[in-house]
């Protein structure tokens, strides 16, 4: 899906092409975002802004994903977009700018805070697999290649069953907030066929070795993410367990 396999995971109001490119010396893959596509995810997101949290709001949000990816074109890095809507219409918009820039499409199935989940986006679609798979379709009948961003430690919600669920769906990858429970990337890896990210805490060789061994087939780092120190050091480690996994 990317190499190397360190990826950029989104930063809601952050993670955008220039944020993308100064990261490309070591990141495989860059997830920008999280977009808030259709206007009752818009509304949650100015909710959010008001007390104090940076959204991305442009005014057309799709000609924004176009105009993101396309600035990315010429960089040595996949992009993706991590995708918020409160119906799966808008996922299939995306979806379809999202392959003619070869990037990946990323349903957001990971944000809790309560303005999101109200209008059915975030972990709202993480406890209703029937809607999850529903948004995996609409993107994966656009020819897109699709993540899912997950998170766990979620009450009720079974993370190797979510697996197998948008597998059967159509996606391609499952990025997994792993939380303090590490261990579900085993859990997750074991379920489903899926290319299988995993992110929290990933900062050193020490967690990137841990978090390969339990089956991920890439890391991901979040808030680090524009510490060249920290992507040096991921970056490296990721690189040589390559090399020794193909020696």
């Amino acid at each position: 899906m990317f190499e190397p396999r360190l990826a950029l995971a989104s930063l809601s109001g952050r993670s955008d092409a220039t944020w993308a490119r100064r990261a490309s010396e070591h990141a495989g893959a860059a997830l920008l975002g999280g977009i808030a596509l259709d206007e009752p995810s818009r509304e949650a997101a100015r909710e959010l802004v008001a007390r104090d949290r940076e959204e991305f709001l442009p005014p057309d949000p799709l000609a924004f994903v176009d105009d993101q990816l396309a600035a990315l074109s010429e960089a040595p890095i996949r992009p993706g977009f991590n995708l918020r809507a409160s119906t799966p219409a808008p996922i299939s918009e995306a979806a379809t700018i999202c392959r003619a820039h070869d990037a990946i499409c990323e349903i957001n199935a990971h944000c809790r805070q309560e303005e999101l989940c109200t209008v059915g986006c975030g972990e709202t679609l993480l406890r209703d697999s029937d809607r999850l798979r529903e948004y995996v379709r609409a993107a994966a009948d656009e020819g897109a290649t699709v993540s899912v961003k997950v998170r766990a430690e979620v009450e009720g919600v079974d993370l190797a069953e979510t697996a197998r669920a948008v597998e059967r769906a159509g996606a391609d990858a499952i990025h997994v907030d792993a939380m303090d429970s590490e261990g579900v990337i085993r859990d997750v890896a074991d379920a489903a066929d899926l290319f299988v990210i995993a992110n929290n805490g990933v900062r050193d060789a020490a967690s990137v070795r841990e978090y390969l061994a339990y089956g991920a087939d890439a890391v991901s780092v979040g808030r680090p993410s524009d510490d060249p120190r920290v992507l040096a050091r991921v970056g490296e480690t990721v690189d040589r367990l390559a090399r020794e996994a193909r020696a």
